[in-house]
Parts: C-alpha cells; sequence; structure tokens
C-alpha cells in the first residue's frame, strides 16, 4: 500500500507541477499568451499523469481487495516485484496514451487570434480552437477514452464488490469496522478526483457554467493533490491528536481573546 501511496504522491506533485507554476506566472505577470508548442507540451504531460493516476487508483483498489479478501496470500500475491512490474506498466500505458492524442493534436491548426477559456492548456479546448477539422480526433478519444476509461472505472469499482461481500461475512462489528477502515481513504481519493474529472469533461459547458468548470478544473488541479496526503494521513493516530490537540489550543485562544 505504501509503496502505492508513494506513486500517488509523485503523480499529484507531477500534474500539479505541469499547471501550478505556469498559472502562477501569468497571474503575477498578467500575461495572457502561451505559444502552440508549449500548450500541447502542457497537454502532454497533464494527460500523461491524469491518466496514469487512474489507473493507479484501479491498481490500489486490487491491491486492497487481496488484502481484505485474501490476507493470508497478500505477501504472496503483492511481492516487490508484482508492484514494480505493475506500476511500471501504469507509467507507461499512461504515457502512450498521452503520446497518441498529442500526435493527433499535431496534425491540427490553430488560429492566431484563439484564445482558451481556462487557466491552462487541456485537449478539449484545443480542439474547440483549431482551424482544421478535428473529426479524426473526436474519434480518437472516443475510441481511446471509450475503451481505456469504462476498463478503468471497471477495474477500480469492481473489488469494492468483492470486498462489501468479505466485509459482510465477518461476524465482529470491529472486524468490520477494521476492514472497512482500510478502504475509506482510498473511497475517498477515488470519490473526489472522478467527482472533479466527471464535472469537468462531462457537464456542458454553457456561457453560465464556464466560471464554475474553471473552479472545478482549480480544484482538480492543486486541491486534490493537497487532500490526498491529508485524507490518508487521518488514518495515522499520531496525527489525528496532534489535529485534536492544534484545535484545542486554538479554541482557547480565541476565548481568552
Amino acid at each position: 500500500m505504501y509503496f502505492f501511496l508513494a506513486n500517488l504522491a509523485f503523480l499529484d506533485m507531477s500534474y500539479s507541477s505541469v499547471t501550478a507554476p505556469r498559472m502562477l506566472f501569468d497571474l503575477v505577470t498578467k500575461g495572457r499568451s502561451i505559444s502552440i508548442p508549449a500548450c500541447i507540451t502542457q497537454v502532454f504531460f497533464y494527460i500523461s499523469f491524469v491518466q496514469s493516476e487512474l489507473f493507479l487508483l484501479s491498481a490500489m483498489s486490487y491491491d486492497r481487495y487481496i488484502a481484505i479478501c485474501h490476507p493470508l496470500h497478500y505477501k504472496l500475491i503483492m511481492s516487490w516485484r508484482v508492484c514494480t512490474r505493475l506500476a511500471s506498466l501504469i507509467w507507461v500505458v499512461g504515457c502512450s496514451i498521452s503520446l497518441v492524442h498529442t500526435l493527433f493534436l499535431l496534425r491540427l491548426s490553430f488560429c492566431r487570434t484563439s484564445s482558451i477559456h481556462n487557466f491552462f492548456c487541456d485537449l478539449p479546448h484545443l480542439i474547440q480552437i483549431s482551424c482544421t477539422d478535428p473529426f479524426i480526433n473526436m474519434v480518437v478519444i472516443f475510441l481511446v477514452g471509450g475503451s481505456f476509461g469504462l476498463g478503468i472505472i471497471f477495474m477500480t469499482f469492481l473489488p469494492y464488490v468483492y470486498i462489501l461481500k468479505t466485509i459482510l461475512t465477518i461476524r465482529s462489528k470491529t472486524g468490520k469496522m477494521k476492514a472497512f477502515s482500510t478502504c475509506t481513504s482510498h473511497i475517498t481519493v477515488v470519490s473526489i478526483f472522478y467527482g472533479s474529472i466527471l464535472f469537468i469533461y462531462f457537464v456542458p459547458t454553457s456561457s453560465d457554467m464556464v466560471n464554475l468548470n474553471k473552479l472545478f478544473t482549480v480544484i482538480s488541479s492543486l486541491i486534490n493533490p493537497l487532500l490526498n496526503p491529508l485524507i490518508y494521513s487521518l488514518r495515522n493516530k499520531d496525527l489525528v491528536e496532534a489535529l485534536l490537540r492544534f484545535y484545542y489550543h486554538l479554541k482557547i485562544v480565541k476565548v481568552s481573546f
């Protein structure tokens, strides 16, 4: 689990680094222009890291399934070799999918006066401002997104069906809570991540929803990576006790004023 958490932390840091520095630079300098090569480069790395995180969350679901449903075989099934190969495959597939989209972006031409209504470049925005017919790109997005997207969702949520069945067979209430507590952090992270993606890419971007879409884009690229380590750290009793002490200290200071 900690091996996958290390990969998750690195991915969060990576795709935040793709968007945040440029975003802050534009806000400070009040610059509103970016070159097409820089924009496509940003798209490539952003898709690579986000796609890799989707596969990683799926692998973490499988890891929780083995830990709860087959605990005696956990070390044998999730050996160091299996984990490293699985992580390597995740990175390779994520970069490959992004490379496919990027290569098809290169066939498009863009108008000089085009503007993107967002804080950074993303695949749908580049397709919208293209002066070339993006039909082939849309077909590629549909085929790749449909096959891999549905597969990822299936692999992420199917293990929890078996996990829930296993938890329900546990007789003691303490055992049920202990088994369920090992999955709550991952379920929370998956829900936030998928919720942000669904709103950004599947909610119609009407004129009334543009600003809200921008807000969720920032949440997805900056707030989610910040929340993930906090969500997983809440399982640490020492950290929880430290947060409680800090809360009571603030409460005492407020009363004294």
